[in-house]
């Protein structure tokens, strides 16, 4: 996994870098600004484009400087310079880039403080205003230049982070913030990236190796990590010689109402798709019929058999849930699965509703039990919150106060875990935002615990490869839930078995 830094642990690793490198801070700058360059010249591949670049005097706005001068070297010919100036202090490495930039010939104006803002014709913006180490709300006559060029609606590309924007804490959704339609960040991503409010600062982000000591970076210290494809490649199992339906678990589906059945079936057949040995659903009986035609391999057992604590014992893994509604007999039910502390097991949906309406029932959750919210779901169970942040915040708290796993589910899932760890899930899109994800999500997980995946792997394995398939379909528009059922074991398959050559 990448381990993810705070502001304060990137200029660390900066520090670290130059020292025992060893690198000097004016190269590494250099190193950083033609990896921007790089990567700009992916998205903006006309070198006629006509670029002006907005320069605080800090080390970012040393950056800008320096991007300007390699983009004319990469014949891009349409290149100005803004300077604005808040005082007459400068970093170091800004005025050697000054200095370098002064002998290309690239137009430099500066903007002082009550200037008039100069006239902008420039097709694209390039912000290297501020960098990651801003700790304040803007005001002032920044504050003005930055709402000037967001009212120009130019194509805006932020150098490492938008300006303005935080690199971690709470996001301000009226703060000062020079939106981006593409942010650049070196080495990194920001960890507020992945946060919903990040869309008022940023439509996308790209990260960009600079050079950093990757090896000090992985050591340090922080709850956050970005899950990557290696991890799933190195933690999912691939299917023996010789095993059989035995080998991979049975696992319980206890989903499902007489105006929900949907929620069941798609749950059940998840299940069954990503490699359950057995899956049994427990549905009312009048969606027998549904269940046969729609998931002939998925077995069935009443709910009045689930009343026999031995009946469910035999059980690898239990989902609960999934349209499950919020009866008294549903309720009932839900409370007598909550005492069965030995069978690995997720809650969601009508799962979660009972929960919120009865908190006493937390104490009485499976350790590592898997619950797995939506943003209004979590709020229920724990209280509004005014921020992304503070749920998170609130998530780690109540994880490890109930010795549970708790799958906050996001364009960017959060799978917080009782030792206060916090794993994003790079992958899934908009496409996936549809009724009935969250069921086949269910689905998955239990099959994983069901196949004797440890809860933390199981949500890491089932929230990634979920997410995968939905990109497969990402052409769509909108991805029926059912459609990334159906290449869910495809998509297994390209971890486990993975072509050769």
């Amino acid at each position: 996994m990448l381990q993810l830094l705070s502001a304060s642990q990137i200029r660390e690793a900066d520090a670290y870098t130059i020292k025992n490198k060893p690198i000097s801070s004016i190269d590494l700058m250099e190193s950083a600004s033609l990896a921007f360059v790089k990567v700009f010249q992916q998205e903006v591949s006309d070198p006629d484009t006509s670029i002006s670049i907005y320069c605080g005097t800090g080390n970012n706005g040393g950056d800008g400087l320096a991007i300007a001068r390699l983009l004319k070297q990469e014949n891009y010919t349409h290149v100005s310079v803004r300077i604005f100036r808040l005082s007459d202090r400068e970093s170091p490495d800004f005025r050697t880039n000054l200095e370098r930039l002064y002998h290309t010939g690239i137009s430099i104006k500066e903007i002082n403080t009550g200037d008039e803002f100069p006239e902008e014709n420039a097709e694209v913006i390039i912000d290297a205003l501020i960098g990651s180490g801003l700790n304040k709300a803007i005001e002032g006559p920044l504050k003005l230049l930055i709402n000037h060029l967001n009212n120009l609606n130019k194509k805006v590309y932020a150098v490492d982070i938008p300006s303005g924007f935080p690199s971690e804490g709470a996001i301000n959704p009226d703060a000062c913030v020079l939106k981006a339609d593409l942010c650049i960040s070196f080495q990194r991503p920001k960890i507020n990236f992945f946060f919903p409010e990040s869309v008022n600062a940023t439509e996308r982000f790209l990260v960009a190796e600079i050079g950093l000591d990757e090896e000090y970076i992985q050591a340090q210290a922080g709850p956050w990590k970005l899950v990557e494809e290696q991890d799933i490649r190195s933690n999912i199992k691939p299917r023996k010689a010789f095993s059989h339906k035995g080998s991979y678990g049975h696992a319980l589906i206890i989903a499902g109402n007489t105006e929900t059945m949907g929620a069941a079936l798609l749950c059940a057949d998840a299940c069954l798709h990503s490699g359950a040995g057995l899956t049994t659903a427990s549905i009312p009986e009048e969606g027998l019929c549904a269940l046969n035609s729609y998931a002939p391999e998925v077995m069935f057992i009443p709910r009045n058999e689930l009343k026999s604590t031995a009946a469910i014992s035999k059980y690898s893994s239990i989902a609960i849930g999934p349209g499950l509604g919020r009866d008294e007999e549903s309720d009932e039910l839900f409370k007598q699965v909550l005492n069965l502390k030995d069978i690995p097991m997720v809650i969601d949906a009508d799962g979660l509703n009972i929960l919120a309406a009865n908190p006493d029932l937390f104490k009485n959750l499976p350790e590592n039990c898997i619950i797995c919210p939506h943003v209004k779901e979590f709020d229920r169970l724990f209280g509004p919150s005014d921020s992304w942040w503070d749920r998170i915040s609130i998530a780690v708290k109540k994880a490890k106060e109930f010795n549970i796993i708790i799958l906050l589910k996001n364009q960017y899932t959060f799978i917080v875990l009782p030792d206060g760890n916090i794993l994003i899930n790079p992958t899934g899109n908009p496409a996936m935002a549809v009724g009935g994800m969250g069921d086949v999500l269910a689905g998955m997980i239990a099959a994983f615990l069901a196949q004797a995946y440890t809860p933390e792997k199981a949500a890491m394995l089932s929230v990634y490869l979920h997410g995968r398939a939905g990109d497969e379909l990402e052409g769509m528009n909108s991805v029926p839930p059912r459609y990334v059922t159906r290449i869910i074991p495809g998509v297994i398959h390209d971890f486990t078995c993975p072509s050769k050559g």
